[in-house]
């Protein structure tokens, strides 16, 4: 990856920018997925107990907020199915982390268009695209699938150097996968999965900092914003619609907005 320097990454952020009007334009109906009180319209599933057997309380509402403790893998996961939508999610971190990442980076998730059973993936997840949370790189796509081409994607990425990831870049060649990540354009190319990472163009705020992120589901596209820069963009995304799943990683996490507004599709 080529590292971004103080005259390009400007340029850069402007590429991204001229893509803002290519999404199509919301409709006026905008959904609060969180009430603010409790988790009316989810369930929750927790890795080796199934499905509303949270005993631990991983997932709880307190003081208007979503606590998912981190202590269990798991998600809450949406009674509906969802496509061509607006997702804003305003979350933070908290203190506590778990083994087996009690010292990794802190990491949770948004996954989008998930389908199948309930832990088909690792008997955790459903199947589905993830929008990544995770210290240095909140904004990454992760293709949570069986491996087919039923779950996968495609987005622009910049050339390849040896031992790097797939980095986003909206003037790169596009490549398709079924399995696998593609970083946020941003991504510090010296990442460490360590606890209380972040990189030198980090646009997630730091631990306790409440974040936006945005995850616009246009057709078989999907954008991610935070903190309302363009980071990661992909196209041909397979499925196009599903289930909502938040994730618990082993990280501490609070959620204080959870909205879904319908876009109108030309």
């Amino acid at each position: 990856m080529k590292i971004i320097g103080p005259l390009t990454f400007p340029f850069i952020i402007s590429l991204f920018f001229l893509n803002v009007n290519c999404v199509a334009q919301p409709a006026d109906k905008t959904v609060r997925l969180f009430n603010g009180k409790n988790l009316k319209g989810w369930y929750s599933f927790v890795e080796k107990r199934g499905r509303n057997q949270d005993v631990k309380k991983v997932f709880t509402v307190e003081k208007g907020l979503i606590h998912i403790s981190g202590e269990e893998y798991g998600s809450i996961v949406t009674n509906k199915e969802y496509e061509n939508y607006k997702l804003k999610v305003e979350f933070k971190w908290g203190e506590k982390t778990y083994n087996p990442r009690a010292e990794n980076a802190r990491d949770n998730g948004v996954l989008l268009h998930s389908t199948g059973a309930d832990g088909g993936y690792h008997g955790i997840w459903m199947y589905s695209i993830e929008c990544q949370i995770i210290e240095g790189g909140t904004g990454d796509f992760l293709v949570v699938g069986d491996g087919s081409n039923k779950y996968e994607l495609t987005a622009n990425v910049a050339p390849k150097k040896e031992g790097a990831g797939n980095v986003y870049q909206p003037t790169g060649q596009p490549i398709t996968l079924n399995a696998g990540r593609i970083d946020w354009f941003g991504r510090d190319p010296h990442w460490k999965d360590v606890k209380g990472f972040t990189g030198a163009h980090d646009v997630e705020k730091p631990v306790g900092g409440w974040n936006t992120m945005e995850c616009v589901a246009d057709g078989d596209r999907i954008s991610i914003y935070v903190n309302g820069t363009l980071v990661n963009q992909a196209s041909r995304v397979k499925p196009s619609k599903g289930r909502i799943q938040i994730q618990s990683e082993g990280a501490e996490m609070y959620v204080r907005k959870v909205e879904l507004t319908q876009l109108i599709v030309k």
